[in-house]
């Protein structure tokens, strides 16, 4: 029999083809239930999921859109056997990840017109990741009607950088018109793992120098500065920065026209080249993106692969390097992501083992580095003038974090 919970937040991701969910309770943020609908509209639909009580179920099932997929999900939630809930009523809440709220939206927001609004017009900017993100919204609407629901936005904690740091050199116009601007990702991952540090190293948020970096097959680094992000890799788009799964990162912008001038390669393709072709996928030329296939070819001598590793490396220790410069000091290096919290490989050639990053005080302990496990842990050797931290990253419980404080819940 499911066990009610007056006080629970559903997280909802909306995506193209999948919705993935996540009941927490607000009162010790547990984990009630999880899972994902996934390949809607396509073949091989089916939902997972998982709850508190063990109870696992994986099956097809005919979903056509992110309304059908949240029913899918309520019917899980509270059905007789593996649910958690015993109704729909026992939500207080719903957060939603939302990609891109552009300059508009600086924070979370309860979500209304105006914001649906926003949302659609920042689709623009977004346009792989918004438009199935408000329909997510819309689903929840329609199914929840008098719950209220939350926007969290990736872009929103980098909403702080300043002037100097989100502008291009490009005609101004194009900013004031266009909004062609820095606006960074993966800002909830980035602002749970810094106040994760905080409290790990039991110091105020608001006295620290902290570069995070959010490594996977997506990668960001950020800069923050007493808890503010001050300055990202990514920019106008995820594409920018450091080498990727599938991305380039940072190229020369000339590039692109030479490809469209002297390979006759339409806009479409070079989209395509740079974003789904490039990165370790395009450079190892090992048939995956996925960076534990680039590091077992390197171990077997791969030349290409061993390139593509060093260049990842490199990257980010310029990236250390710089935000060290930016900020005027570093109290400690965050290491998140499904590539910074289990690739202890890329965490030493980064710090180098001892060698390379003196000038910073980034000093590793090869040991604490090979031995550590899920939970967030410090690795570097005790002449490290910098903490170097594992945390891993939970972008669920910030936006359901986030959504309980919004709507004071979270002292109830």
């Amino acid at each position: 029999m499911p066990t009610q919970n007056k006080f629970a937040v559903l997280v909802i991701n909306s995506g193209s083809s999948s919705v993935k969910f996540t009941l927490f309770g607000i009162k010790d943020e547990k984990v009630l239930a999880k899972g994902i609908v996934e390949r809607i509209c396509l073949e091989g639909t089916q939902i997972a999921y998982t709850s508190c009580h063990g109870k696992k179920l994986t099956r097809a099932v005919t979903v056509n859109n992110a309304r059908d997929a949240v029913s899918m999900i309520v019917e899980c939630l509270v059905h007789e056997e593996y649910g958690v809930i015993e109704s729909s009523s026992a939500v207080a809440a719903i957060g939603h990840r939302v990609v891109h709220g552009g300059e508009k939206i600086h924070t979370s927001v309860i979500i209304d017109q105006n914001v649906k609004n926003i949302i659609e017009e920042c689709s623009i900017l977004a346009p792989l990741h918004n438009p199935p993100n408000l329909e997510g919204i819309e689903a929840c609407e329609r199914i929840f009607s008098d719950v209220p629901q939350v926007a969290v936005f990736d872009t929103a904690f980098h909403t702080t950088l300043p002037e100097h740091a989100y502008l291009y050199g490009l005609p101004y116009r194009l900013y004031t018109e266009d909004k062609v601007r820095r606006y960074g990702f993966h800002g909830t991952s980035h602002r749970y793992v810094s106040c994760e540090a905080a409290k790990f190293v039991g110091r105020p948020l608001k006295d620290l120098k902290l570069i995070t970096c959010h490594m996977g097959n997506g990668t960001s680094i950020t800069a923050v500065d007493g808890g503010m992000s001050v300055d990202t890799s990514m920019g106008f788009t995820p594409l920018e920065g450091t080498v990727m799964g599938t991305r380039c990162g940072t190229i020369d912008a000339a590039i692109v026209t030479y490809l469209m001038e002297y390979k006759k390669i339409n806009p479409e393709q070079v989209n395509a080249l740079l974003n789904k072709q490039s990165g370790f996928l395009g450079m190892a030329e090992v048939g995956s993106s996925d960076v534990r296939d680039v590091l077992s070819a390197m171990e077997k001598g791969n030349p290409k692969a061993a390139a593509a590793i060093k260049v990842f490396v490199y990257q980010i220790r310029k990236y250390l390097g710089a935000y060290t410069a930016a900020m005027n000091g570093l109290d400690a290096v965050v290491f998140t992501g499904g590539i910074g919290e289990k690739s202890s490989l890329i965490r030493k050639m980064v710090c180098n083992d001892n060698k390379g990053l003196d000038i910073l005080g980034i000093h590793l302990d090869p040991g604490k580095n090979d031995s550590v496990g899920k939970a967030a842990c410090e690795i570097q050797a005790s002449d490290s003038r910098v903490s170097i931290l594992v945390i891993p990253t939970d972008e669920e419980k910030e936006i359901a974090r986030q959504t309980a404080a919004l709507l004071g819940l979270s002292n109830k």
